[in-house]
């Protein structure tokens, strides 16, 4: 019965994958967005031209640059998706995924402060600039040591046998489906919300949540295959960093920038730690990043 369950998710999540990474939906997803943007900038220009009403969303849409808002979130919900699909792969880059949907968000929110600059005089819009500067040199500094992290990144098999490495892959599978189901959940409220209400939430914060529960999972199926210390450490800290990104969506600016680049640097000195303490292991463990490795 748990084999016939872990062949047909196994079955179900490879063809969701294939299909999401496939290049047909490469091109549908970005003629959809350029097609979003320009729809966007029309309806935003008729809406402030009094030419049409959009009633509870007419607040959103008076602003011009609002269509980038609307662009860039659903960049990150696709990126989202992506996430889900790396995870089977490997922690690691699970984490690294996470930080490079934390860059984009700060990002996002550096084109969200030029939104609300009103007035370019200097003492109307210092705030905002300020903050932009912030939001922009945090994702810079977190996609530069990503780079330097990513060359870094070494691997140590988790388990002694190709049948438990299958069966380990096969349940993180398993958690990718599930965050799937949570990730539609999610989104479904949020677009309820957004039709009852006129406020869209895009829950990054909720997901994440889930997101840190389902990487504590992974850690403590991880005990079945070793209680090597090196290597559950690294499982544990990846899993700190998980929530302390979920901490940066949540607080203010300047403090959110702050928690997402110190724990961008607390994983590239766990990177660097680790791989100095890979020299006391076996040689035949030792494997470089691979698809569908531990």
């Amino acid at each position: 019965m748990k084999t016939s369950f872990l062949k047909f998710t196994d079955l179900v999540y490879d063809k969701l994958k294939q299909l999401w990474e496939s290049q047909n939906t490469s091109k549908i997803t970005s003629y959809s967005l350029v097609f979003i943007f320009i729809l966007s900038v029309i309806i935003s220009y008729l809406d402030r031209s009094n030419l049409i009403s959009l009633g509870r969303l007419d607040d959103y849409f008076a602003n011009p640059f609002f269509a980038i808002d609307i662009t860039f979130t659903i960049l990150l919900i696709l990126e989202l998706l992506s996430l889900i699909f790396v995870l089977p792969k490997s922690v690691a880059q699970s984490v690294g995924k996470q930080f490079e949907l934390l860059s984009l968000i700060f990002i996002r929110a550096g084109f969200k402060e030029f939104s609300h600059i009103e007035s370019f005089e200097w003492n109307a819009m210092t705030e905002s600039v300020i903050h932009m500067f912030a939001y922009a040199f945090g994702a810079l500094a977190i996609f530069i040591i990503l780079g330097f992290n990513s060359k870094l990144q070494r691997r140590v098999r988790l388990t002694h046998s190709e049948d438990d490495r299958k069966e380990f892959i096969q349940a993180k599978k398993v958690l990718s489906l599930l965050l799937l189901i949570a990730f539609i959940i999610i989104g479904f409220y949020d677009f309820k919300t957004l039709l009852l209400t006129g406020n869209y939430l895009h829950s990054f914060h909720s997901f994440y949540t889930v997101l840190i529960f389902s990487d504590i999972i992974i850690v403590l199926i991880a005990l079945r295959y070793t209680l090597n210390y090196y290597k559950i450490f690294r499982y544990s800290a990846f899993v700190l960093a998980t929530i302390l990104i979920r901490i940066s969506l949540s607080i203010d600016p300047y403090y959110d920038v702050i928690v997402g680049v110190i724990t961008a640097i607390f994983v590239f000195l766990l990177t660097l730690t680790y791989n100095y303490f890979l020299k006391d292991l076996p040689k035949v463990e030792f494997n470089k990043i691979e698809d569908n490795k531990i």
